[in-house]
């Protein structure tokens, strides 16, 4: 369990307030279960065979409510605390085309983050490694207040990422790097910044800042994938363990046109097939059972389903292979999670909010929940949760409520999702004729 400060209780309960996962100080209140122990430690064993220089892909496949999202970011957390670096893309069908690598690319250095820099890293990156670079030549006998100190550091940026590559770097991505350290040695901060974002994927580069590193252009979605590499080595490089790269809610994919969708499942089998060249690279993608095995989905894909199906041997099913099964919650999950949060709550006066806020009520606001839903209390943890955090504000704010006398438990503001699945529906694909044309395939 986490050290957890102020500010990441304030940030766990505002995020719930909103019906969000938080960002950090999760895994102290995750429902600590022997499954999920092992669901977690299969998490931890990727990231232990990514350290070792394994490229590796991982999927998480559960159905609304399991914790998808909740692993996914635990994962990360995880990741950040044993020294990788990270990214969290949440797919879109409106700004991430996820068949082009260009699109993919530019939202994974969006949210590329560290321990020290939660998003927008390459920056800090770049600059421990440049650190790196400059204190190996100076071990080595170099001074650093000479005038060729600098051209040595920017030829070993060169030779280092080259090497690193092994020749496949980009040769505008070497060029763009070390026009940066150029602008950065000089105090030209803004222009360094431009190139910085160039190199993230921006396409709002000013046409000047480009003839600096004689650049034309943008990465296009032939590029992107090594210049994904060329980053990887560089944070390698700066002395992070790895990267670990989170495409959550890939189930998204099925509300895309038949073209599209086709395409953005061949991309991540390419991405599948590709994952063991880049050492020190897992993946993580997140998605619902009818993603996986449904004729518009994985299963729809042959290629694709051949490398990465789900198997089951009666009610056993090994954490190891390509698909991690996430279970739903049940009672004693959600009970255990809410006597955490309990625990965590900053209460004016914590003494009363244990009184009035008790075991017996909790119980109580569990079984109303598990009722509510058709007795299935894996649809809306989400939900569960903000009434919780609602009642626990409410004594805190009221010293005269009482919420065994005062509550009463309505399902209320459900999302479409949550509507349809309580209604018998699937999400599934959208018919193709309802959905606006997509654009060229890369």
């Amino acid at each position: 369990m986490s050290t957890l400060t102020a500010r990441d209780t304030k940030h766990i309960f505002e995020a719930l307030r909103k019906g969000l996962v938080p960002e950090r100080g999760i895994d102290n209140f995750a429902a600590d279960d022997d499954l999920f122990r092992k669901q977690r430690g299969e998490l931890h064993r990727q990231l232990e065979l990514a350290a070792g220089q394994e490229g590796t892909i991982k999927f998480l496949r559960g159905g609304y409510g399991c914790g998808k999202t909740f692993m996914a970011r635990l994962a990360l957390l995880d990741a950040q605390e044993k020294g990788f670096a990270t990214s969290f893309v949440v797919v879109s069908d409106n700004d991430l085309r996820f068949y082009q690598f260009d699109d993919v690319y530019r939202k994974v250095m969006m949210e590329l983050g560290t321990s020290v820099c939660p998003r927008g890293a390459l920056g800090d990156i770049l600059d421990r490694w440049i650190g790196n670079i400059e204190e190996r030549l100076i071990q080595g006998g170099e001074n650093e207040n000479a005038d060729g100190f600098d051209d040595k550091v920017r030829s070993e940026l060169q030779s280092e990422l080259m090497s690193k590559t092994k020749g496949e770097a980009p040769e505008d991505f070497v060029r763009v790097i070390q026009t940066i350290f150029d602008l950065k040695q000089k105090g030209d901060v803004s222009e360094a910044g431009s190139l910085i974002s160039w190199i993230c994927g921006s396409a709002n580069v000013a046409a000047s800042a480009k003839r600096l590193a004689g650049i034309r252009g943008e990465i296009t979605s032939r590029d992107a994938m090594d210049y994904l590499r060329g980053v990887l080595e560089i944070v390698k490089a700066a002395g992070y363990k790895g990267l670990l790269i989170v495409i959550d809610e890939a189930e998204t994919i099925l509300r895309m046109r038949k073209d599209s969708r086709h395409k953005s499942l061949n991309g991540i089998r390419q991405i599948a097939d590709a994952s063991g060249a880049y050492p020190g690279l897992l993946w993580i993608f997140t998605g619902t059972p009818d993603f996986f095995d449904s004729r518009q989905g994985v299963a729809g894909l042959p290629p694709l389903n051949d490398r990465i199906k789900f198997s089951k041997t009666g009610k056993y099913a090994s954490v190891r292979q390509a698909q991690l099964e996430l279970a739903p919650f049940n009672e004693e999950r959600l009970r255990n999670v809410a006597l955490r949060l309990r625990d965590i709550f900053q209460a004016d006066d914590p003494d009363r909010l244990r009184l009035r806020v008790t075991d017996e009520f909790i119980n109580r606001l569990v079984r109303e929940v598990t009722k509510g839903f058709k007795g299935d209390v894996g649809v809306v943890p989400r939900q569960f949760l903000r009434e919780f955090v609602t009642q626990m504000d409410l004594v805190d704010e009221n010293p005269e409520y009482v919420p065994m006398e005062e509550y009463g438990f309505e399902p209320q503001s459900l999302n479409d999702e949550e509507k349809l699945f309580l209604s018998g529906e699937n999400v599934t694909a959208a018919d193709d004729d309802d959905l606006v044309p997509a654009e060229d395939a890369w």
